[in-house]
């Protein structure tokens, strides 16, 4: 009997990193694995042809190939062979947001660099080629040096070679490559006709006469020309002779290194190209072209064009159209021109590659969006997709678990360790404008160029001065609510306006002068309420005003995410696991109010859409913020221990000439990220002899990229390394063990409080994931508890033979058993496996079924989350408990000893009728008066419970 084929609606996604080091195959050698855990989908990270060497697969730099270093089309056939043996799907991370640029290949990037605005590739990506700067017209700045341009070519790091293989002539910065302009070989290769043999000087003479000739004729007839002289010379190239005399004629271009004067000649050819090589630094001030975020060696592609889409998505329709992809997730869609367009033409162009029918009924694509929504904000439901990639329901679910009034004492705590008093909007502000005024302003400037475009059109805008249009543009996105709006030609929803203005009018509230007009006249373009106020302005504008809107809009998701996602979120720190991509810090924590409320409206709007815990954007794994969270219970504990930790390292701080290090704020994050991420291994010292070492490593890394983000003490353009080494000197000295330390003893015995107390969180987050309205999703390896930090930590290969053999062994232990054993992980490994089993037998009731809250009364009706799933006469109760530490005080090391917690509060709702809990394998009846709570939660700290059909008369 053939395989059934995957469900259209996943039953659970898993998450898997591909590299050359974890390929095709080895995902392959996974998948019977993940079939028997209940995976009916593998989601791969991108695997379409990415930089050599790329760790993640974000820099494609061929959308129409797959990346031969996870093995190529051989490999992934295999792979989605065996997939389909198992009746598993296969989502793709795709990426139509940008490409990866420079180096040695990406073909389209290299023909703009050689062929300029004349490139059929120049549309293809976001390149301003009229920027302010008058010697930039016409070029695209390529900012890969190591020092300055000039310091650069005088000592010799850029040179001009001949390619015989090619027949090409280009510039070389290390593996960096910048092709010469065909119609200037002429020049270079001049010189090595006399040197050469009768017939090659004739050949070579007549293919430099057909670029002579072509000189200012249209593009194609330039090109042709140019294809043919490269066909010659590299045909002439077969001499070793001939090559080596087009070689020298290259290299006599070469200037002496220490010589400025010598270089003066190449200097003067590159100023001809179509491209100005730039030191790296002046990326933020200057470059022409649109990022992702702040890496230069990532381009914004146009993927509102035609042209550009139809060449991207080729090989995905053709893998769509074969069965070999059943699901899209679209990375960074805020980066987009257009996301709902966008969102529309891929819906249409997936289903017009499914199969039109299976089972007798249509198939609907699945389209996931990477997209992070602030706490006001939803998912346009006219988007065509079935929903975000789930940072907004890993916010929601993770702040359930964050006392609120023990939160407002961490923030204290928190700013009398530090000293640190300033209000967090304020921090978010400053944050803003360090992004903006440092690290995105080449950006700003584009947006400032478009918008005095606009401004001269008009008799009513044209005394709007640059320096104040662009101050103007900085205070407004300074001051952006939402990552981004959807204003397009097609109009402007109520949620944009309300933005908009609001942006505006905080931005007023710190603007200097008397010309505020500048702002309303800002907030009327892209609102487009210009169109009503000045129609005449807006038709003669349109064109501009659009495109002005459109890199606005993409302008202020950039700022969002690297002022708040990779500023503030180092800096701002009381509580770490709250700092998480998705998560809106003005909106910490979660009621059970708010959890609610939320249920019913998945069930109706987003039944479909992801539930993440943890992905590989997020600063810190799901156990980590799980076990973080237990601080908010018990902050006055934490006083007292931050406050003894920092006296008993008084002697291991460093002076340094920048001052003590560490710094207050990054020793407060040092002692957060020990508490989340401390190995479950280590309950001892001697313990410590054996762990430790790979987890400093670990550990080091992540407070060097931590510190880097927070850009206040060292960064990513500006490294610190003398403060950076003495913050890791620290650490090698808090936590050695060749003598006594007081310190790592009482780390030890704080753990063996709190680590329990954090495993009661993560299976509770695991089991509301796994029955909450949506598809749940795994990241690799998290079906044990998973302490990763940042990438790359979190990017670390899974021991997935240690997974399949310990899902043989949950299939026969008792629950007891792994109860007594919690720190191997296998109790949550049975959790996920009990849950997924669950939801392949019962695939409608999570698609279809509808959300109840069920009314818990009694002592304990806070420390409890409690509903129900149901589909006609099926149903399943789901409990959880949550903030439970004070009524564990007297507990340390043990899981969870009994549910007399909660003696006295009853869970009503379900009905009188039998349950069987799929996790313990109870058999419970509930009365009339109620379920006692604490016979659900006897054994564990969370109960699922499913109906059992009624017993036969």
């Amino acid at each position: 009997m053939p395989p059934r084929p995957p469900p259209d609606t996943p039953v659970a996604t898993y998450r898997l990193q591909l590299s050359r080091d974890f390929t095709f195959d080895a995902a392959a050698a996974v998948v019977p694995y993940l079939a028997e855990l209940g995976i009916s989908h593998l989601y791969a990270s991108p695997f379409l042809k990415a930089r050599a060497g790329s760790a993640h697969g974000y820099d494609i730099v061929d959308h129409n190939q797959l990346n031969p270093e996870l093995g190529g089309r051989a490999s992934f056939d295999a792979l989605c062979a065996r997939l389909r043996e198992h009746g598993m799907g296969l989502i793709l991370d795709f990426v139509p947001n940008h490409m990866g640029i420079g180096r040695d290949d990406n073909p389209w990037w290299l023909d703009i660099l050689e062929w300029g605005a004349a490139s059929p590739y120049a549309g293809y990506f976001d390149i301003d080629w009229n920027p302010p700067r008058p010697a930039l017209a016409g070029k695209v700045l390529v900012p890969v040096l190591g020092q300055n341009y000039g310091s650069a070519l005088a000592n010799g790091e850029i040179e001009l070679r001949f390619d015989p293989a090619t027949g090409c002539l280009s510039f070389w910065h290390y593996d960096h490559r910048f092709p010469l302009a065909p119609m200037d070989y002429p020049e270079v290769l001049q010189a090595a006709l006399p040197d050469l043999p009768g017939e090659h000087r004739e050949r070579l003479a007549a293919a430099l006469a057909g670029l002579r000739a072509a000189a200012g004729a249209p593009p194609e007839r330039a090109r042709e020309a140019a294809e043919a002289a490269k066909r010659s010379l590299r045909e002439l190239a077969e001499s070793e002779s001939t090559a080596a005399r087009l070689g020298d004629a290259a290299a006599a271009w070469r200037g002496i290194p220490g010589d400025a004067a010598s270089f003066a000649r190449l200097h003067e050819l590159l100023q001809r190209q179509a491209f100005r090589p730039a030191y790296w630094r002046v990326a933020a001030d200057e470059i022409n072209y649109r990022r992702f975020f702040d890496v230069s060696d990532l381009a914004g592609l146009r993927m509102e064009e035609t042209a550009v889409f139809a060449a991207t998505h080729g090989l995905v329709g053709e893998l769509i159209a074969a069965g070999q992809i059943h699901g899209l997730r679209i990375d960074h869609v805020d980066g987009l021109a257009d996301p709902e367009e966008y969102c529309r033409v891929l819906a249409a162009f997936t289903a017009a590659r499914l199969a039109p029918e299976r089972n007798g009924e249509a198939q609907t694509p699945y389209i996931l969006v990477e997209k992070i929504l602030a706490y006001h904000e939803q998912l346009r439901p006219a988007w065509p997709v079935a929903g975000t990639t789930g940072y907004d329901y890993l916010a929601l679910a993770n702040g359930l678990f964050v006392e609120a009034a023990g939160l407002e004492r961490l923030e204290r705590i928190w700013r009398g360790f530090t000293d640190i008093d300033a209000p967090l909007a304020d921090e978010t502000y400053r944050c803003k404008r360090t992004v903006i005024d440092n690290i995105l302003t080449s950006e700003l400037a584009v947006l400032t160029n478009l918008l005095v475009q606009i401004t001269e059109a008009d008799w009513f805008s044209r005394d709007f001065t640059r320096q104040r249009l662009r101050a103007a543009l900085a205070e407004i996105a300074a001051a952006f609510p939402v990552y981004r709006t959807y204003v397009t030609a097609r109009g402007r929803d109520e949620a944009d306006i309300r933005d908009i203005v609001w942006a505006v009018e905080q931005a007023k509230k710190r603007w200097t002068g008397t010309d505020v007009e500048v702002l309303d006249f800002i907030r009327s373009v892209l609102t487009l309420e210009i169109a009503e106020t000045r129609p005449a302005h807006y038709q003669a504008s349109q064109a501009g005003m659009l495109r002005f809107i459109a890199r606005f809009q993409q302008y202020t998701s950039a700022v969002t995410a690297k002022a708040v996602e990779d500023t503030l979120f180092y800096r701002h720190i009381p509580l770490l696991s709250l700092n998480e991509v998705g998560a809106d810090p003005r909106h910490p924590g979660t009621s059970l109010e708010a959890f609610h409320r939320e249920g019913p409206l998945r069930a109706r709007n987003l039944p479909r859409a992801m539930l993440a815990s943890e992905t590989h954007d997020t600063k810190r794994a799901e156990d980590v913020r799980a076990r973080l969270n237990v601080l908010s219970e018990l902050p006055e504990e934490w006083a007292r221990r931050i406050a003894r930790w920092h006296e008993l390292n008084r002697f291991s701080f460093v002076e340094t000439e920048d001052g003590i290090a560490p710094a207050p704020n990054d020793e407060y994050l040092i002692y957060q990220t020990i508490v989340g991420s401390w190995p479950l291994e280590i309950t001892s010292v001697a313990m410590a002899e054996r762990w430790l070492g790979a987890y400093l490593e670990r550990l080091k890394a992540y407070v060097v990229k931590a510190m880097r983000e927070a850009k206040a003490t060292t960064s990513w353009t500006l490294p610190n390394e003398r403060y950076e080494n003495a913050v890791l000197a620290f650490i090698d000295r808090i936590l050695g063990i060749a003598s006594a330390n007081p310190f790592l003893e009482s780390v030890i015995r704080f753990m063996a409080r709190i680590a329990p107390l954090g495993a009661i969180n993560g299976l509770a987050q695991l089991v509301l994931k796994a029955t909450m309205p949506g598809v749940p999703d795994f990241y690799q390896g998290s079906e044990l508890w998973d302490f990763s930090l940042v990438d790359p930590d979190n990017r670390r290969p899974a021991d997935f033979e240690r997974r399949r053999l310990g899902l043989l062994h949950v299939r026969s232990a008792t629950v007891a058993a792994m109860k007594g054993r919690w720190r191997d992980g296998l109790l949550k490994l049975h959790v996920a496996a009990a849950l997924l089993r669950l939801r392949g037998q019962l695939p409608k009731l999570f698609r279809d079924g509808g959300y109840q809250r069920l009314t818990v009364e009694g002592p304990g009706q806070e420390n409890v989350v409690a509903f129900s799933r149901h589909l006609g006469e099926t149903e399943i109760v789901v409990v959880a408990a949550r903030l439970v530490a004070r009524r564990l005080a007297g507990e340390r090391g043990v899981l969870w000893p009994n549910g007399d917690i909660f003696a006295g509060t009853v869970l009503r709702g379900p009905g009188t009728r039998q349950f069987v809990d799929v996790l313990s394998g109870t058999v419970l009846t509930t009365p009339e008066e109620g379920m006692p709570l604490d016979l659900v939660l006897r054994l564990l700290p969370v109960a699922v419970l499913s109906a059992l059909p009624p017993a036969p008369q």
